[in-house]
């Protein structure tokens, strides 16, 4: 049986160290962003090519997360969280070296896997932590998701412009070695360890699933959606996910334990998660591109891809500051009560940005509103997870619910570029979105974060006394593999 690990002695530079480093990790999600219209010109491929520069990343980060939060439980959680720094050194250090677009696809794909450090991060803070500071930090900790995309666009837009861009990716490599620095002179080894044997069979079973789905999601938009291309690979991900399901329910060790996550707590809240990703991802999209269009349009800007960028600072500021806001609600009236508050403020948020989005500082309002809402979920989700599962699998479970958040912004962007794309007018002698096209985005969102407040409604109430309780620590029944290793 597991035993039991003091508290370290210095908490605050423990929830600091793995803050900084999902602030790190989820700027590398973003990076790109401003440069992507750019590479196809400064590698001499294709537009379609350019685009598995988001599209790699976004299926490394969501095969590696769940499989990796299951490693870092069943073999030690910093040792994990190491190599994923690990990989996100490598990639960066790949993109910084070459203009070769496969090298640079390859790099983005590791930057990508380094996803996993977010819920690794969070079940550390579960281990090590005094009860009355978990929630707090696992909120700021879940909170750097947006934190880190909210930063990471003014800050590469401004490398884009004003420096040669490899530059990002060096900077990134030696923010990602000072990370690993840091993680060994701040965090301690866990002790904590999940019985079992690796699930393989499973571990690949999830990654063919997930690949097959986003696929479909991040490519259906330019095979067609009703292409026997992206049918045939909807159709793939569901018979692999059938096959997939069907063996996780029969391993005695499984990858994703289907039975755990289909208690209803656990289901509906990474529903939650992915519908509350689907809305706050719209926010960035439609700000960083509703600013810069011409003022030919009737509505656009006009800024400059820095402009708007930094349109987007204020709410990463907000995201920080309500994160340990959301924690005291949390411990006063439970993550759901506080899920649900923040869905509510993201659906008012696009209300206000519906009628108000004629004047740049009543856009970037409207989106701090949405942040604020994200800021407050995103600190939420992770308490409401932990409650319903074993200690022992609190990275797997993490994982899978970062990975719904994951989904969710996929949706979103296929979503978005498909409205964009389709509601247009001529203007300039080009296709341009109407005003009409973003306020549509805007109304989607807002139903997703109402229909995300309903699924928050119906999580079953807590049947622990105190609020702050973060749940069950039953674990699998032991087996004779070893469940601790020794400092």
């Amino acid at each position: 049986m597991a035993t039991p690990i003091p508290p370290p002695a210095a908490p605050r530079p423990l929830v600091a160290v793995l803050a900084f480093c999902g602030v790190v990790v989820a700027v590398m999600q973003t990076l790109v962003v401003p440069l992507l219209p750019h590479i196809p010109e400064l590698t001499g491929s294709s537009p379609a090519a350019a685009s598995w520069l988001i599209t790699v990343t976004l299926l490394a980060g969501a095969v590696c997360t769940p499989v990796l939060g299951r490693v870092g439980d069943m073999y030690g959680k910093r040792r994990v969280l190491l190599a994923s720094l690990g990989l996100l050194v490598v990639g960066s250090a790949l993109c910084g070296a070459s203009s070769h677009i496969g090298v640079l696809i390859t790099g983005r794909a590791f930057q990508g896997a380094a996803l996993a450090v977010l819920p690794l991060g969070i079940s550390i803070m579960r281990d090590e932590l005094p009860p009355e500071r978990v929630l707090r930090s696992i909120g700021l900790m879940s909170s750097t998701l947006g934190i880190g995309a909210a930063v990471g666009l003014p800050v590469a837009a401004l490398v884009v412009q004003y420096a040669d861009w490899h530059t990002m990716f060096w900077v990134s490599a030696g923010l990602g070695l000072l990370d690993i620095a840091l993680v060994l002179l701040f965090v301690p080894p866990s002790a904590l360890r999940s019985p079992g044997r690796f699930d393989v069979l499973g571990t690949l079973g999830l990654t063919a699933f997930l690949v097959a789905l986003l696929m479909a999601v991040t490519q259906g938009g330019a095979w067609g959606w009703t292409s026997a291309r992206t049918l045939g690979v909807l159709g793939a991900a569901l018979l692999v996910g059938l096959c997939w399901g069907a063996w996780e329910l029969r391993v005695p060790s499984p990858m994703v334990d289907l039975r755990v996550s289909a208690r209803p707590r656990v289901l509906l809240a990474n529903l939650a998660a992915l519908l509350i990703g689907f809305s706050f991802y719209a926010n960035n999209l439609a700000t960083a591109q509703m600013v810069q269009e011409p003022t030919s349009t009737g509505y656009g800007l006009g800024a400059s891809i820095v402009v708007s960028g930094l349109c987007l600072l204020p709410a990463g500021i907000s995201m920080v500051a309500l994160s340990p806001v959301s924690a005291r609600i949390s411990t006063t009236y439970g993550p759901k009560v506080t899920l649900a508050l923040a869905a509510g403020i993201i659906a008012v948020g696009y209300v206000v940005r519906f009628f108000t989005s004629h004047q740049l500082w009543m856009i970037i309002a409207g989106a701090a509103v949405v942040a604020s809402g994200t800021a407050i979920a995103y600190s939420a989700l992770p308490a409401l997870v932990m409650r319903a599962v074993p200690v022992t699998e609190t990275g797997a479970a993490n994982g899978l619910n970062t990975l719904m958040r994951s989904i969710g912004q996929a949706l979103c962007s296929a979503v978005v570029a498909a409205v964009l794309t389709r509601v247009t007018f001529t203007v300039d002698g080009r296709q341009a979105p109407t005003l009409h096209a973003y306020l549509l985005v805007f109304l989607i969102a807002a139903a997703t974060a109402v229909l995300a407040l309903l699924v928050t409604l119906a999580v079953p109430g807590d049947r622990k006394s105190t609020p702050d309780t973060l749940g069950p620590v039953e674990a699998r029944p032991p087996e004779p593999s070893a469940v601790q290793e020794a400092r």
